[in-house]
């Protein structure tokens, strides 16, 4: 992985952007959580996603055989799901489409999605997606087009969900990773986790029409508020996370966070929960981490880390509940996810 660029070349960066470092929380802050506990799954559990009803959380396992469900009642594993091919393992994002009752999966080893009915989690189908390491998916309800990003092709491809046909890859930045649907489905944002780029294409023609670049960043997850006028995106480089506004397109506000920012998760339109990896093992990246990551709640409304506390090692995966009381995130290293009680002061 690449060092810790200088504050100097990231400030030159984002000029104009207004910087905020983090604040020590408040003696009352806004938002606190309240551990619940911590619970074994498959090795490396990539992702946490909470079920459309909250009952339970799905993990995919990027070195095991499928993905795991985790009931929240009753604070265990259930089952575990091996779809077709499973033992080539490589299961990184999970997606769930309530309208459609379906779980979506996808797998990098294969370049597949996998199907799933929800609730029941009976096998469907498998979707090839014409990409080289599929991971990140998304779904646009409007057009009812599936979107999913190809580490290794460095495209996206853009799949008619009904009939599960590839209408056209949209060549990308190199390594792209997070995306969101906008205006209806007529917009794709991608960011570029090896190019640092945040990039909006119009889906029907595939032509890029705005474009965001931070000099070293690896840009990695995307959230934004239900208005869709603000999005927050995670990079891993630059230990930043960064407001973007999503009409002029540029980035209007950063926080600097603890190494290697993963996934983050949107509280009411207001609250950003980031999970960070921690320092890389000197040997490797990929093995455990010399000392373990943290979580850090950020209040968007001016960039603030308001509070801050320990995970396990590498935390990767993060969601928050339906409801908005519970979050999960996954220690990628351990094998675990954790469960926090969230509380909300006024």
């Amino acid at each position: 992985m690449k060092a810790i660029v200088s504050a100097l070349v990231l400030t030159a960066a984002l000029a104009g952007a207004s910087a905020s470092l983090p604040a020590a929380a408040e003696e009352t802050a806004p938002v606190s959580v309240e551990k619940i506990g911590v619970y074994s799954c498959g090795r490396q559990p990539k992702q946490v996603l909470f079920s459309p009803d909250d009952a339970y959380i799905l993990l995919p396992l990027l070195e095991d055989t499928g993905f795991d469900v985790f009931s929240v009642a009753e604070k265990k594993v259930i089952r575990r799901i091996s779809p077709p091919g499973a033992d080539k393992l490589g299961f990184a994002e999970g997606l769930f489409i309530a309208q459609k009752g379906v779980f979506l999966i996808s797998q990098m080893t294969t370049g597949c999605l996998h199907e799933y009915s929800w609730p029941g989690f009976e096998y469907k189908r498998t979707i090839k997606t014409g990409g080289n390491w599929s991971k990140f998916i998304a779904y646009s309800a409007e057009r009812d087009l599936l979107a999913v990003s190809n580490w290794v092709s460095n495209d996206i491809s853009l799949l008619d969900y009904t009939s599960g046909t590839l209408l056209r890859l949209i060549p990308t930045g190199k390594a792209p990773r997070g995306m969101l649907f906008l205006e209806g489905g007529k917009s794709l944002v991608s960011l570029s986790f090896d190019s640092g780029l945040i990039e909006k294409f119009a889906v029907d023609s595939g032509k890029r029409t705005a474009c965001i670049t931070v000099p070293n960043a690896c840009m990695r997850h995307i959230c934004c508020t239900d208005d869709q006028k603000t999005a927050f995106v995670s990079d891993m480089y630059n230990r930043q996370v960064y407001r973007i506004d999503l009409a002029a397109f540029r980035i209007t506000g950063q926080c600097r966070v603890y190494r290697n920012p993963n996934t983050i998760a949107l509280l009411n339109n207001r609250y950003l929960f980031v999970s960070t990896r921690g320092p890389n093992n000197p040997e490797d990246y990929t093995k455990r981490s010399p000392s373990n990551g943290k979580i850090h709640i950020i209040d968007t409304k001016d960039m603030s880390i308001i509070e801050t506390f320990e995970g396990g090692n590498q935390p990767t995966g993060l969601d928050i509940s339906k409801d908005g009381t519970t979050l999960c995130f996954s220690n990628f290293q351990d094998a675990a996810i954790e469960l926090y009680r969230i509380r909300i002061y006024r």
